[in-house]
């Protein structure tokens, strides 16, 4: 497994579905100046991954209000990513989720972000935060049962920004509002005191 943190983000073009229409030229790094919230998932139609697509959906207005653009990555086709957002939520569809979401159908946005599980030809559930710069700063793979939790991926966020802002480092638990740490041994004593 890469570790990809502290190095330039694969940028990548592709067809992507947002809200019922297709963009056929879809390129990450168009999303440059921004920080982006890039996730995979297996499949379209499966079982987890809807209660995931959703999470973020449902939080895309406390993702915008960071200026934080989500993109959701899978190795389905668009055409099953738009059949997908054309099934209701009740029947296990993701109807209504609004950020784009890009079809991986050749598998090389997976390898270059190295979360394709080959044994199954599926991505795993990937996460990757990039910075404005297109630096990506923080990721986690889970494998395939197991979802992910939004709230984290959000308060991440918010320690990346509370670092760039204010120069401290954010300790274990940091949420917003909590106090940072000095990077330095000084810093360390009086965050102990």
């Amino acid at each position: 497994m890469s570790v990809l943190v502290g190095k330039q983000a694969p940028d990548f073009q592709a067809v992507a579905v947002k809200c019922g229409t297709f963009d056929e030229s879809f390129r990450l790094s168009d999303l440059k100046g921004r920080y982006i919230v890039l996730f995979f998932y297996p499949l379209d139609f499966t079982f987890v991954c809807p209660t995931e697509l959703h999470a973020f959906s449902d939080r895309l207005p406390e993702f915008e209000e960071r200026k934080v653009e989500v993109v959701a990555v899978s190795v389905d086709s668009h055409f099953s990513h738009l059949a997908w957002l054309n099934t209701p939520r009740a029947e296990g569809g993701i109807e209504g989720v609004g950020y784009p979401i890009v079809s991986d159908i050749h598998r090389s946005i997976c390898k270059n972000y190295d979360v394709l599980a080959e044994e199954h030809g599926v991505a795993l559930r990937g996460l990757f935060l990039i910075d404005r710069d297109f630096i990506v700063r923080h990721q986690v793979v889970n494998d395939l049962p197991l979802g992910r939790n939004v709230d984290e991926a959000i308060r991440m966020v918010d320690a990346l920004k509370f670092f760039e802002e204010n120069g401290e480092v954010c300790p274990v638990n940091w949420s917003p509002g909590a106090r940072g740490m000095k990077p330095s041994k000084e810093g360390l004593k009086e965050y102990f005191e």
